[in-house]
């Protein structure tokens, strides 16, 4: 099968060099008219596609941008990419995504390549065993703007755009408090990342402001899964003084949690009610729905890129924006003892 019609072929057909071929589809000045009329003609009739990412890196543009994730089958991430590209896609900009599997050092090879690939930004959710920054140093030194999304890292000339999850994790748990709960377990990722660390710190805020002790037994940490969600859900029933609430700092473990209680004869809320955090897909369809803190990562996405957008019209003007978008708890059956079920509270 025959490949795709380069400037060579044109220029055998001709009988001319590829460079007299390459400078008149360039429309260089030191080519005739009549010699570019003919070049035109010839390369549409052999169908002729420029490479467009060689032109762009001969102007110096490659207009690619790199996205950076732990895990594309996230909804949230998902969410965030798509985001990203519809705003980026309409100025002319592609997107390249890469998945770091939560992996420090798959980071920094994934930001190497993309650095040599000469993409004009690199946007991106940092892997839970992130904690060095020689190589977004590396992206600064080069005057590539870098922008942190959901999850990020307070370095001078990055910018980022998060979710208040501090205020997300009050507003959870200050729900479960109004509900007549006063044993609030949490379940959390791991303080070491600083969303899961905020998102503590709301809790115990919560259980502070409204007069209620903080039990450490209360606090289980757990993988960002359905399998350790029913574990720690097991390891909290089990106190000799269990929970009368959980908030999980994610939505699939605060399912896990959901299917151990249903499965071993706790009925929710009346027993014990479950909040996430997420609001992944899956909370509104389950038969029993899940109340969840949005973290609009559609938004999150469009205003990552816009922040790109601002910082990539003038290089040589040092931008650095920390976005914070607030956000919104949404009251489902899992939670809801005395309220309408599915009502959405901001």
């Amino acid at each position: 099968m025959k490949g795709k019609t380069t400037i060579y072929d044109i220029a055998k057909k001709l009988g001319i060099t590829a460079a007299t071929v390459s400078r008149a589809l360039n429309d260089n000045s030191r080519i005739s008219k009549a010699t570019k009329k003919l070049v035109l003609e010839t390369a549409k009739e052999m169908n002729y596609e420029p490479n467009k990412l060689a032109l762009a890196l001969k102007k110096g543009k490659s207009n690619n941008v790199g996205v950076i994730v732990p895990y594309i089958n996230r909804n949230f991430f998902s969410s965030v990419i798509r985001g990203i590209e519809e705003e980026l896609y309409p100025k002319g900009y592609n997107v390249i995504i890469s998945q770091s599997h939560e992996s420090e050092e798959r980071e920094k090879e994934i930001v190497n390549n993309l650095m040599n690939a000469q993409v004009e930004g690199i946007l991106m959710s940092l892997s839970k065993s992130t904690n060095k920054t020689a190589h977004f140093n590396q992206v600064l030194s080069k005057n590539i703007p870098l922008i942190f999304f959901d999850r990020s890292l307070n370095i001078a000339g990055v910018s980022s755009v998060t979710i208040d999850d501090f205020q997300g994790s009050y507003k959870a748990t200050q729900h479960l408090i109004g509900q007549g709960c006063k044993r609030v377990a949490h379940m959390t990722v791991g303080k070491e990342l600083g969303i899961y660390r905020q998102r503590f710190d709301g809790y115990k805020q919560a259980l502070e402001d409204n007069d209620l002790p903080f039990d450490d037994n209360l606090v289980v940490e757990l993988k960002s899964d359905i399998e350790e969600g029913k574990q720690a859900a097991q390891k909290l029933m089990n106190l000799q003084d269990p929970p009368d609430a959980i908030f999980s700092s994610t939505d699939h473990g605060a399912l896990g949690a959901i299917k151990w209680l249903q499965g071993n004869g706790y009925s929710i809320p009346d027993d014990v009610c479950v909040v996430g955090f997420s609001n992944e897909p899956f909370t509104q369809f389950m038969e029993l729905s899940i109340s969840s803190i949005d973290q609009s990562p559609l938004e999150m996405g469009k205003m990552s890129a816009k922040v790109f957008l601002e910082q990539i019209k003038d290089k040589k003007v040092k931008i650095e924006k920390k976005v914070v978008l607030s956000p919104k708890l949404i009251i489902r059956d899992s939670s809801s003892k005395h309220i309408v079920p599915n009502k959405k509270a901001n």
